[in-house]
Order: structure tokens, then sequence, then C-alpha cells
């Protein structure tokens, strides 16, 4: 999840869609310097639509090659999401290997971390907890980036394990979702090929629905919903009987981080027991955890918070939230 469910673009929901997504490029504006803003939120903007259609196939560093959702086309895009190739698949992955072959696309090397958005977000929602990876570990932190709302859970583990299967082998791999971003990570691992997941060393979970999602229950009995909810989304809403027995428990260390006020009430009006806004903490839980923390945060924003960042670094690192919180594994 990522903190809203995206409908089809008809009527009040495609009005709704848009200013979600002017609210996402405002976002991304008042994150840069000033003097750096200039046209930012028109790219926020281009970047939220068109991830909302496009799934990567391969991602080598910032590079990746993606198909569109329900189309056969593919396209190449570099480290500034400019793109470089669009064809047939074939055409693209000729193209794709060529640029490896010639060096335009460095060769991957060593651990790599694998950091996954939620339902409705792209790839830059990940960034800033990206950045800080990137300078704080001695790894490869690559971005996957799916089409969140207009696929299921079963075909994005599918891409998943794709983009995971054209990482160089012989490494370690690690994840860290955001809320959905962690049910793909564990439907994948229900198929993984029993050699990518031995690769596997440790996951960090921000706000997972790992017991399904109050806020997707109540929007189940809203009149009309049912013909407007799609993709991930609805798995959520709808599916979740069926969906939940299908994700994995992670095999590797792995750790919860919850956002949430610490008391009995958390952010939201509308949810019962802490929770930060979207997620209860209670939903976050998932047997086999080696570790749990709650950190007073709203749910989009942890990948911003400070304390999300340390404490995701160091489970990495040590298998522990260090120094943060006493081990919870209920």
């Amino acid at each position: 999840m990522g903190g809203v469910f995206v409908v089809r673009r008809t009527g009040f929901a495609w009005r709704l869609m848009a200013v979600l997504l002017l609210a996402i490029g405002s976002r991304a504006e008042a994150d840069q310097p000033s003097g750096e803003r200039g046209d930012t939120w028109l790219v926020a903007f281009r970047r939220s639509r068109e991830a909302l259609e496009w799934t990567d196939a391969v991602v080598q560093h910032d590079w990746r090659l993606q198909r569109r959702t329900g189309e056969e086309g593919c396209r190449i895009l570099d480290p500034r999401d400019g793109t470089v190739r669009t064809g047939t698949e074939a055409e693209c992955r000729q193209a794709f290997a060529a640029l490896e072959a010639d060096g335009t696309i460095p060769r991957q090397e060593g651990p790599t971390v694998v950091l996954l958005h939620g339902l409705g977000e792209g790839r830059d929602s990940m960034l800033p907890l990206a950045d800080y990876l990137r300078r704080s570990l001695d790894a490869t932190v690559v971005l996957f980036g799916y089409a969140s709302v207009k696929a299921d859970i079963e075909a994005h583990g599918r891409a998943l394990a794709e983009v995971v299967a054209g990482l160089p082998a012989g490494h370690s791999l690690s994840f860290v979702g955001h809320s959905l971003g962690n049910l793909v990570v564990r439907r994948w691992m229900s198929l993984a090929d029993p050699d990518d997941l031995a690769r596997v060393d440790r996951m960090v979970m921000l706000g997972p629905p790992n017991q399904g999602s109050q806020l997707a229950r109540m929007a189940s009995g809203l009149w009309g919903v049912s013909d407007y909810v799609e993709g991930a989304a609805r798995d959520l809403v709808f599916n979740w009987p069926d969906v939940a027995p299908s994700l994995a428990i992670p095999p590797c260390e792995f750790g919860i981080v919850a956002g949430g006020r610490g008391d009995t009430t958390g952010y939201s009006l509308l949810l019962s027991g802490d929770d930060d806004a979207i997620v209860c903490v209670d939903e976050t839980r998932l047997p086999g955890a080696r570790d749990f923390l709650v950190v007073p945060v709203h749910h989009a924003s942890m990948m911003r918070h400070p304390e999300v960042q340390r404490a995701t670094e160091t489970f990495l690192r040590h298998g522990r939230f260090t120094g943060t919180t006493e081990p919870d594994v209920r």
C-alpha cells in the first residue's frame, strides 16, 4: 500500500487520481533545494503517472528494461529516467545487452539490496532511503518499480523473480519493502528458484500489511467500490483471504518497522489501535520476525525518517535494530 487505493480513471475516480498525482509532484518539489525546482513538479507528475503503467523486467544499477502492463511494448531507461530505446522485448533485450557489453551499463558486483515501493507509488518514493543506504552500505542498492495498480500481487511477484534472475549470481541479496512491496517480496519467495532464495541474506519490512488491512476491509463495504478497485489494491480489498496463504514467511532474517504513536489511538481516527494513519501496528506483525520497532512516523513518510533509515541500515548489517528497541518476535 502506498497510502491510497487507486481506482480507474472514470468520473470522480479520474479527478481523484489527478489530485493525488499533483500532491505527489508537489511533495517532490518541496523536497528539492530552492533554485533547483523549476519544472520538477512536472517531472514528478510524469514519473508518478508512468509508475502506474510500467514494470521492471531487468535492472542493473539505475538502468532498467521495462514492460508496459497489458501491452507488448518495452523500453530502456537510463539512470535519469531518459528513454534510450523503445521496441519489442527482443529488440530491447538485445540493445540492453549491447550497452552492457560496451561498458555503458557498468558491471554490477558484490551484495545487492533491492528496494520496493508501495501501492500507487513509484520508485521515486524510495529514493530518500536508497540514497542513505548507498552512502552507508558497501552494496549495490537498486530500485524495483512495478505498476502496482495495473496487475495483482501474483504478477508483481513473478516480475520480481525475473529481475532477481537477471542480477549477478554468486552474491548475497537483501530486500527492503515499503507497505505492499513487502507482500510482493513474500509472493516472490513462495515462487522463487531455490538457488535464488538461498542468496537472500536479510529483509527489512516498513509498514507491511502482513495481516491484511483494516482500512481495506472498511473500503470493501463501500457501495460501488468493487467497480473501481483493480490490481494489487483489489487483492487487499476483496481477495485477501485467498492471497494471504500464498505469501511466504521469509526464510531469512527479517525485521519489521511499524509507524505509530506508541499508544492505543494511533494517527488515524478511522482505525482501531495504534497505527501510522494507513496500517495498524498489529497488522504489520509476522511470526518469525527477528526484531520489531515502532517509530512515530506516518506511513508515507517512513523512507525519509532518520530513525527508520538508521534502523534499516543497522538491520541489514547486523540483523537487529541495535540500540533502538528490544527484540519483539510476537
